[in-house]
Order: C-alpha cells, then sequence, then structure tokens
C-alpha cells in the first residue's frame, strides 16, 4: 500500500515538474463584450454561453449597450451547406458533405479591428441511405451541432488571443 501511494505521488511530483497543468478559462483583453449574431443563432447562444461561463466577460446583446462594450463582435455569415458527394449508378445519393462556415469580425467602438474579416469553415462526410432516412437526418443534426462547438472553440481561441484593444 505504500508503494503504491509513493508511486502516485513521484507520478505527480513528475506531472508538475514538467508544467502540466488542468486547461483553465482564457483570459481576454477586454470584459464587456456586444454580441451581433441573431437571437435565433444556435451558434451565437453557443458563443454567448461559453464567453459568460468564463466569469471573465459580461455579453451585451441589447442594440442600446452597445456603447458601453469595449468590443463588437460581428457574426456576418453562419451558413450551412449540404453537397452530394458520391451518387450510385442509378443516381441515388451515397455520400454527402456537410459545411458551416462562419465569417465574423472584432472591432472596437473606435474602429479598430483586432480580428479582420475572417472565415472558419469545417466540414464533414456522412454517408446516406434513404432506407435510413430519419436516422441519417439525426446524425446530421448531431454533426452540425459538432462542427458549430468546434466553431465555437475556434472563435474563444482568437478572442482570447488577442492582446491589445
Amino acid at each position: 500500500m505504500q508503494r503504491r501511494l509513493i508511486l502516485s505521488s513521484l507520478a505527480a511530483t513528475g506531472l508538475t515538474a514538467c508544467g502540466f497543468k488542468l486547461r483553465q478559462a482564457p483570459d481576454f483583453a477586454f470584459s464587456t463584450l456586444y454580441l451581433t449574431a441573431a437571437e435565433s443563432s444556435p451558434l451565437g447562444n453557443e458563443l454567448r454561453r461559453n464567453l459568460e461561463s468564463t466569469g471573465k466577460v459580461k455579453v451585451l446583446r441589447d442594440a442600446k449597450d452597445i456603447n458601453n462594450a469595449e468590443v463588437i463582435l460581428d457574426v456576418l455569415q453562419e451558413l450551412r451547406e449540404r453537397v452530394v458527394v458520391a451518387t450510385n449508378s442509378s443516381g441515388q445519393v451515397r455520400e454527402l458533405q456537410l459545411r458551416l462556415r462562419v465569417r465574423f469580425r472584432l472591432r472596437t467602438p473606435t474602429g479598430g479591428e483586432p480580428i479582420p474579416n475572417t472565415e472558419i469553415v469545417q466540414q464533414r462526410d456522412i454517408s446516406y441511405n434513404e432506407s435510413q432516412a430519419l436516422a441519417k437526418e439525426a446524425e446530421e443534426a448531431l454533426l452540425y451541432r459538432n462542427m458549430q462547438s468546434d466553431i465555437v472553440q475556434q472563435i474563444l481561441r482568437r478572442l482570447a488571443a488577442v492582446k491589445q484593444i
């Protein structure tokens, strides 16, 4: 029993000595942000929740508060695409490619642009079978949610990389 305790404490010491630490909430160069995503936008809502959950940023959504924000995050475009990639010999769809494109920029009320117009694209391939249309629809929705979460995390990392406003 003592041997296990000694070995586990040595392992913990080794991890801390190499600089390992758990991921923490990012530090932002601003404390208030105005978000211009549509109220019905799932991506905008997830982005707002993630920013507020850090406890370091207050997200403003009311248009009259835009002058109180240090920075303004404009979600310029959120586009879902569904492209046929492969068909069989009778012309039936066999494979689709799902894409989620998001264009955004970060600007200051005074006209500065810490993050210029930027586009992030995520794509996933999905097989398709007409006899399983309902299941494939649910899988498609799940893939879109997954791509949306990936894009939100990328936007958060880019916002955290801004050092000066």
